[in-house]
């Protein structure tokens, strides 16, 4: 096997990556082989020259990611019997079927053993979203890794990387089709059909991690007043509407994307009598609002992204969530999430709980939400749980 060039970490600092944890932060680096550059493969050593695990060196805060904790040469048959084991994973759970639903998370980055990696499945197109340099050099090879795991099911695969390793360290990156000529345009997901704007939506195209938590929420629906807070496509608002709510409002700043919620509606053959857009900010709206609302979905995106942003976001989810207290009906529900990495569980829970306490409402949670099952979280990577949610029952 060819010699990877060799990061040794400090004495005492091997021990989470003998946990199996896949971060390798810069402070635990003690020395490297000349000329490593972003996005090399690198073999990982304790500062004794015990080998620890081979992973992509990106420098920054975190210096590297790990891809294996066994000794491997991350050539194409090491990246096709990793997406061929997240593949079996999704297959196993139903998740990935050949007919019926048809979108999906084929790769969710550490929690397949991949970090820097994420891969969505629409109908027959491919996303992929590389978060690193080493994923972004391999995106092609993964392509038609893609393909060829899913003969006959995928026809195109599209890179959209450009705003992912923008954000992360500035690199330049185009998106566009890496395989096949034409992008899918719309999806099936529990009965419903989706349409999804690949090149131009938010991260892939569509949040696949709220699936299971749209399922559960329609439940509630029926015979309720409905509002679809931060509605961005209007998933929640289909599902709503499709499960007999007595009438839904879709609120977002984005006027793109409350036409793409209504063309949803359309699709689905749902009365849109019983449907009303706002392109407003949901801060603003939840602020005028009048009260008669009988379930809430307060869907933000990350109000923080960075540590130092997380007192801001703190008194923004307290916000929301306060007005959409104040604002619901006696026996009204509440689905309530955070996608900000830096705001855990247990933060987003005090938070919602001193919301409440301030909009003097009592409430019960009646069930805990989390990301869907094809976003798994490695047991060894807690971090990689960033979307949590609470169901609320309001007096």
């Amino acid at each position: 096997m060819t010699e990877l060039p060799i990061i040794t970490l400090r004495p005492g600092r091997e021990d989470p990556c003998r946990r199996f944890h896949p971060w390798i932060f810069s402070g635990a680096v003690g020395r490297m082989d000349d000329g490593i550059s972003r996005g090399d493969v690198v073999e990982l050593r304790s500062s004794g020259g015990e080998f620890l695990a081979i992973g992509h060196y990106q420098g920054g805060s975190i210096a590297a990611k790990v891809l294996s904790f066994e000794r491997a040469m991350p050539d194409r048959d090491f990246w096709r019997g990793k997406i061929l084991s997240a593949l079996r994973m999704r297959e196993g759970l139903g998740i990935a079927a050949a007919a019926g639903d048809n979108a999906f998370r084929l790769v969710n980055a550490e929690g397949d053993g991949l970090p820097g990696l994420v891969v969505d499945v629409y109908g027959s197109t491919a996303v992929i979203q590389a978060h690193s340099h080493g994923m972004h050099r391999t995106r092609e090879l993964i392509s038609g890794i893609i393909s060829e795991l899913l003969p006959g099911r995928i026809r195109s695969v599209y890179d959209k990387s450009s705003e992912s390793m923008s954000s992360y360290s500035g690199a330049e990156s185009h998106d566009g089709l890496l395989y096949g000529e034409v992008t899918e345009t719309s999806f099936s997901e529990n009965g419903f059909r989706f349409l999804v704007d690949i090149p131009g939506g938010q991260k892939t195209g569509f949040f696949l991690d709220q699936r299971e938590n749209r399922l559960i929420s329609s439940g509630f629906a029926a015979g309720r007043r409905v509002l679809n807070a931060f509605c961005y496509t209007g998933a929640f608002s289909v599902y709503a509407l499709g499960s007999g709510a007595s009438a839904v409002d879709s609120v977002d700043s984005s006027a793109r994307s409350v036409e793409l919620a209504e063309k949803n509606i359309a699709l689905n053959g749902l009365d849109g009598s019983r449907h009303r857009s706002f392109v407003i900010d949901a801060k603003r709206f939840l602020s005028e609002a009048d009260a008669g609302y009988d379930l809430i979905i307060l869907d933000p995106p990350a109000f923080a992204k960075r540590h130092d942003q997380r007192h801001r976001a703190v008194m923004a989810y307290k916000y929301v969530n306060g007005r959409a207290m104040k604002i619901i009906s006696g026996g009204g529900i509440i689905f309530t999430f955070s996608c900000s990495q830096v705001i855990d569980r247990d933060l987003f829970y005090s938070t919602v709980m001193s919301a409440a306490i301030e909009a003097g409402r009592s409430v019960r949670i009646i069930k805990r939400l989390f990301q869907s099952s094809d976003h798994p979280v490695s047991a060894f990577h807690p971090e990689g749980e960033y979307l949590k949610g609470l169901a609320l029952y309001v007096e």
